[in-house]
C-alpha cells in the first residue's frame, strides 16, 4: 500500500507489533514510502514474510523476533536496529492485546495482561527510543497507537480501555517532557479498524455484535495518521477525524455521554451491511 503525498526516503523506521494488522500495513506502507524498517513482534516466521514483502519495494528491512514485555529483548532489539542502520528515526509503538470482558467478570490475569503489553511494553519501547534518539543530532520522532477507548470506557471494553487510557496520559507526559527538544511524541487514537485482532474480538462471544464489521475502517486510515503525525509532528490525531474532540466534550456530561453510547452502540447493532466472507 503506497501513500504518494508523503516519503520517507532514507529513513530508518522501527515498528512493534508489525506481524499484522495496522503494524504489518504501517511498515509496509513506510517501506512503499522508501524508508528502511525494523519489524518487530513475537511470530519469529511471519514477520520473516513481511519483512521480504518490505524488501520488494527496494528498501532495507529487519525483522526482529521479540517480546516487548521483556524490556530486555527490547534493549537487544535497538542495539541490533542501530548496529544494522547507525540510527532510528521513526519508532511506531504500536504492539496491543484485546480480551474483552465485562468489568464484573474480568479475569485479573486478563487485565495484568493487556497492561503488560498494552501499557508496560509501550514503555519500554518508549524509554529505548528516547535513550536512542536523543544520542541522534538529528532526534527522532515516536508515534504511540493508543485508540479512541483510551478517551471513553466501553464495555465489554474496560480492560482494554484501562490499559490504553493510561497509555495517553503516559504519552501526554512523555511529549511534555521532551517539548523543546530534538525527540517528538505523537498520540494515534484510531477507532474500530478493520484487522485480526478485532475479527477476533468480533468472534469472542463476549463481543459478537458489539459492532458491525461493515462499520469497520480499514487500516489505511490509520496508516495515513501515522505518517501525518510523523510528517508534521503532531500532537494527537484522532481516527476518524474529529472523534476523540467528541468523547473530550462527552466527559463535561458523563451522564449524557453514557446514554449516547449506549444508543450509538444499539444502533450499530442494528446495522446491516456488506459482511465479510
Amino acid at each position: 500500500m503506497q501513500l504518494p503525498r508523503f516519503r520517507f526516503d532514507g529513513r530508518n523506521v522501527l515498528v512493534t507489533g508489525a506481524s499484522s494488522g495496522i503494524g504489518r500495513e504501517t511498515a509496509l506502507a513506510f517501506a512503499a514510502a522508501g524508508a528502511n524498517v525494523v519489524l518487530v513482534a513475537r511470530r519469529a516466521q511471519t514477520l520473516a514474510k513481511v519483512a521480504a514483502e518490505a524488501r520488494a519495494a527496494g528498501v532495507a528491512a529487519l525483522a526482529v523476533a521479540a517480546d516487548v514485555t521483556d524490556p530486555a529483548a527490547v534493549k537487544a532489539c535497538f542495539r541490533k536496529s542501530v548496529a544494522r542502520f547507525k540510527r532510528i528515526d521513526v519508532v511506531v509503538n504500536n504492539a496491543g492485546v484485546l480480551i474483552p470482558a465485562p468489568v464484573t467478570e474480568m479475569a485479573p490475569a486478563d487485565l495484568q495482561r493487556m497492561l503488560d503489553v498494552n501499557l508496560f511494553g509501550a514503555l519500554h519501547v518508549m524509554q529505548a527510543s528516547v535513550r536512542q534518539m536523543r544520542r541522534q543530532p538529528e532526534g527522532g520522532h515516536i508515534v504511540n497507537v493508543a485508540s479512541l477507548a483510551g478517551r471513553r470506557g466501553y464495555s465489554p471494553l474496560g480492560g482494554y480501555s484501562a490499559s490504553k487510557f493510561a497509555l495517553v496520559g503516559m504519552t501526554e507526559a512523555l511529549r511534555t517532557e521532551l517539548a523543546g527538544g530534538n525527540v517528538g511524541v505523537s498520540l494515534v487514537l484510531p477507532g474500530v479498524v478493520d484487522t485480526p485482532m478485532v475479527d477476533a474480538a468480533a468472534a469472542d462471544p463476549v463481543t459478537a455484535g458489539f459492532w458491525p464489521a461493515a462499520l469497520n475502517m480499514p487500516a489505511a486510515w490509520v496508516v495515513w495518521s501515522i505518517f501525518a503525525a510523523v510528517r508534521f509532528r503532531l500532537a494527537e490525531v484522532a481516527v476518524p477525524p474529529g472523534s476523540a474532540l467528541l468523547e473530550k466534550l462527552g466527559s463535561l456530561a458523563p451522564g449524557a455521554a453514557d446514554v449516547l453510547v449506549r444508543g450509538v452502540t444499539a444502533a450499530a447493532r442494528r446495522f446491516r451491511g456488506p459482511q465479510k466472507s
